[in-house]
C-alpha cells in the first residue's frame, strides 16, 4: 500500500489528521532510491501517520491544502537533485525533460523548489505547524553557500526558506527522533544531524561552538570576503566528520544559524532495516494520467548494497551527504530485497544496476575509521589508495554471483561507477573483479569516470591519475576476448573545471584518442554546486589545497568552447 496522497486514502485509513505531511518536488515513487519514500516508510514504522504531496501547484493554495494540516510538521525536500540542477544545464539554458515528472516534461518542478515550497505552506496555513526542510537541496546549502545561478553568496537555505528546522544527511535516525521530541513536546535542539536558528545574543547558544566567519564577511564580493569565504568553507568541512565534530554557528544578520554536530553513521542492520520497509516499487496512482515517470525505468529494478563515499572527489557532494564511511548492507538484506522483486508483477528478470554511489566500494571500510572517524589530514583514495583501506572485492564477487543464481533472475548488472584504482589497489581479488564483470554483469558498455588526463586538473579534482584507469583497461579488454565478448568502455570527462585550460583540453583529446583510442561523446561542462571544494575554488579563484591562485574558466561561451575542443557535437 502506497502512504496516502489524496483526501480520499485519509478517510478510507479513518485518519482525521497526518502527523506529518512531506512535500517533494519530484513525483511520488514508493522506492527506496526516492528519499521522501524512505523517510514516509520510517516514520510510519516508527508509529506516524505520514502523508505525501507530490510536485504541489504553487500558483494557488488549494493544492497544498488537501490535505489539511500536519499534526506534528511539514516536511520539504526539493527532490531527489537539488531544483536549481534539476531545472537548467551548466550553460544554464532550461533542460526541458525532468525524469521524476509525470509525463517527462520539466514543468512541475520550480526553481528554488524548497523556498517555493515552504513559501507555499506558510500564505495557505496561518498559523502554521512547523517546516522541517531536507534533502539534497536543504542539505548542501544548510550554511552560506556559493550559488552558480544567482552568482552570488546565499545565506544559509534555513533563513532564506524560512523554515523553522533544516535537516541534513540522510537523516533517517534525525527525523524519527525529532517526530517523536515534537510528538512528546520535549526538547529537540540538542540532537544531531539538524540546523535551527537563534538570536546572535541568545544565551541558549551551544557551548563550545566553533563560529564560521558572518554571512555579511563571507557574502561581500571582495577579495577579502572571497577569503572569508574559504576560511568558512575550511571550518565546515573539517567539522563533517561524527566523532569529531564540533557544533557551529554562523551570525546571519541578527540572528545565528546553530548547526549541530553530524548524526554517526546508520549501522549495517539499520540500514538493512531501511531496505526490507514494503515499498511498491512503484509511482502512485495519482500520477497516472499524466503519463509516465522515466525514473522508474532505472531505478524500479535496481539494488543499492551501500551508503557513502570515501573517494571524495572535490567536485562531488556525496561525502558531504552521505558521509565519508561506507556502510553496507548485510548479503542476506540485498538478497532478500532481490527475492521480493522477482515476485513483483512487472519484472522481467533484469536487475538494471547493484551498487552505489560507487559499485565496487561494498563489503570493505578502513578499521580505524569504523573505530576513530575519518582521518582529518589524509584521504582515503587520493593521491593514492591508502594501505590502510585494504580493497577487497571479494564480497562484492559473493554477492553478484548469488544474485545472478536468483530464481527468477536472467540478469544481473552493474551501471553505478567503479573505481580502477580500488581494483588496482586488490591484489587478490581485482582483476578476478573484472573479469567477472565483463562476463557476467555488463550490459554492453561499463560506465568509468576519469574526468580528465592531467595532472594538474586531476589534483585539483581530487582523483587519481591514469596509470590505474589504463591498467583496468587492459584487464578488461583481455577478459572480453577471453570470453570472446564484445562490450565497451564508456568513459565521462569533465571540461571547465577549475585549474584547467583550454590546453588541457588538447592534451585529454590526445590521451583520448591515442591512449583510449575514442572520440569522447560524455563531455560536461563544471556545474558549481554547494558545498563541494571545486565550488570553493570556482568561486574564490584560490585554489585550497596549494594556496596559489586558480586558473577558472568563467563566461558560458568559454566554458562551452572548451568542451568544444573534446566534443564538438556534444553540446550541452
Amino acid at each position: 500500500m502506497f502512504l496516502p496522497c489524496t483526501p480520499a486514502e485519509i478517510e478510507r485509513l479513518g485518519w482525521d489528521a497526518p502527523d506529518v505531511i512531506l512535500v517533494s518536488g519530484d513525483a511520488y515513487i514508493d522506492s527506496p532510491f526516492s528519499g521522501v519514500a524512505v523517510i514516509g516508510r520510517v516514520l510510519t514504522s516508527a508509529g506516524f501517520r505520514v502523508a505525501i504531496i507530490a510536485q504541489p501547484d504553487i500558483t494557488s493554495p488549494d493544492d497544498i491544502r488537501r490535505l489539511g494540516q500536519p499534526r506534528l510538521f511539514w516536511g520539504v525536500s526539493g527532490g531527489c537533485v537539488d531544483s536549481m540542477v534539476a531545472n537548467y544545464t551548466a550553460t544554464c539554458k532550461k533542460r526541458h525533460q525532468d525524469d521524476f515528472t509525470p509525463g517527462g516534461e520539466n514543468t512541475a518542478r520550480p526553481d528554488r523548489a524548497v523556498i517555493a515550497y515552504c513559501n507555499l505552506i506558510r500564505s495557505a496555513f496561518k498559523p502554521c505547524k512547523p517546516i522541517v526542510i531536507g534533502g539534497i537541496e536543504a542539505s548542501l546549502r544548510r550554511v552560506a553557500h556559493y550559488d552558480f545561478w544567482s552568482d552570488t553568496v546565499r545565506r544559509p537555505l534555513l533563513f532564506d526558506a524560512k523554515a523553522d528546522i533544516l535537516v541534513y544527511g540522510m537523516a533517517e535516525r534525525t527525523v524519527t527522533s525529532l517526530a517523536h521530541a515534537l510528538r512528546a513536546a520535549q526538547e529537540w535542539r540538542t540532537l544531531r544531524g539538524l540546523c535551527y536558528a537563534l538570536p546572535a545574543t541568545s544565551d541558549a547558544l551551544p557551548q563550545g561552538a566553533l563560529n564560521l566567519p558572518d554571512f555579511d564577511a563571507v557574502a561581500a564580493p571582495t577579495d577579502a570576503g572571497r577569503a572569508a569565504f574559504l576560511d568558512m568553507f575550511r571550518i565546515f568541512a573539517a567539522n563533517q566528520e561524527p566523532r569529531t565534530a564540533k557544533p557551529l554557528l554562523q551570525r546571519v544578520d541578527t540572528r545565528c544559524l546553530v548547526h549541530n554536530p553530524p548524526d554517526l553513521p546508520i549501522s549495517s542492520a539499520d540500514l538493512d532495516a531501511v531496505y526490507a520497509l514494503p515499498f511498491m516499487l512503484d509511482a502512485h496512482p495519482c500520477h497516472a494520467a499524466k503519463g509516465k515517470v522515466r525514473a522508474l525505468d532505472t531505478i524500479r529494478f535496481s539494488l543499492t548494497t551501500h551508503r557513502g563515499c570515501y573517494g571524495e572527489c572535490n567536485f562531488c557532494a556525496i561525502a558531504m551527504h552521505q558521509g565519508r564511511r561506507v556502510v553496507s548492507r548485510s548479503e542476506s538484506s540485498v538478497l532478500e530485497e532481490a527475492h521480493r522483486m522477482t515476485r513483483h508483477s512487472k519484472f522481467t528478470g533484469i536487475m538494471q544496476d547493484v551498487g552505489g554511489p560507487t559499485a565496487n566500494m561494498y563489503g570493505f571500510e578502513c578499521e580505524r575509521k569504523i573505530r576513530h572517524g575519518a582521518c582529518p589530514d589524509k584521504r582515503c583514495l587520493f593521491p593514492s589508495c591508502c594501505h590502510a583501506l585494504a580493497p577487497n572485492h571479494a564480497p562484492q564477487l559473493e554477492l553478484l554471483k548469488k544474485l545472478r543464481h536468483t530464481p527468477g533472475v536472467r540478469k544481473v548488472f552493474v551501471a553505478s561507477g567503479i573505481r580502477p584504482d580500488l581494483i588496482a589497489a586488490d591484489k587478490h581479488n581485482g582483476a578476478r573483479y573484472v573479469d567477472e564483470l565483463a562476463a557476467h554483469h555488463v550490459s554492453g558498455q561499463l560506465k568509468l569516470a576519469p574526468e580528465h588526463s592531467e595532472k594538474r586538473v586531476l589534483d585539483a579534482m581530487g582523483k587519481p591519475h591514469t596509470d590505474a584507469l589504463m591498467s583496468f583497461k587492459e584487464l578488461f579488454d583481455s577478459a572480453n576476448k577471453k570470453h570472446g565478448l564484445k562490450q565497451f568502455l564508456t568513459y565521462y570527462f569533465i571540461a571547465a573545471h577549475p585549474e584547467c585550460g583550454d590546453d588541457d583540453m588538447r592534451a585529454l583529446k590526445r590521451f583520448a584518442s591515442q591512449e583510449l583510442h575514442l572520440s569522447p561523446e560524455q563531455v560536461q561542462i563544471f556545474t558549481p554546486t554547494p558545498s563541494t571544494w571545486s565550488t570553493a575554488m570556482y568561486y574564490t579563484g584560490i585554489n585550497p589545497f596549494t594556496g596559489c591562485p586558480a586558473h577558472v574558466t568563467r563566461g558560458l561561451r568559454a566554458k562551452q568552447e572548451q568542451k568544444d575542443i573534446l566534443a564538438p557535437a556534444a553540446r550541452l
